[in-house]
């Protein structure tokens, strides 16, 4: 079970399924802002790497989340991301911790 104590840190996963509100002149969807979710995390750096790419150095930052299970969030999956401490994180992954207990999500960040 997760530990109250340990979620001490504020997380928004955003999920890419918006609303459609209908169809625009070019009969393409509407799409609405990304549903959004607040909730409490655990936060666990994973590691800090630099590489070279076409002759610019690059840094990502990885990190462990993790948060209690909810039906709002049992969908969470990498075409979502996340928003950490002003910092947009990719979801590499998530998988569920015990039965319905809690969710561990690794994502991954663009240093600046």
């Amino acid at each position: 079970m997760i530990e109250g104590g340990k979620l001490d840190r504020r997380i928004t996963l955003l999920s890419t399924n918006c609303q459609d509100f209908g169809r625009d002149e070019f009969n393409a969807p509407i799409k609405g802002a990304p549903v959004a979710r607040t909730v409490w995390a655990e936060y666990a750096p994973v590691s800090d790497r630099e590489r070279f790419a076409s002759a610019e150095v690059t840094a990502n930052l990885s990190a462990r989340f993790r948060i209690r299970w909810s039906p709002d969030v049992a969908g969470v999956s990498p075409t979502w991301w996340l928003e950490f401490e002003g910092r947009t994180f990719d979801i590499v992954g998530a998988k569920e911790i015990g039965r319905r207990e809690g969710i561990e999500i690794t994502a991954a960040a663009r240093a600046e």
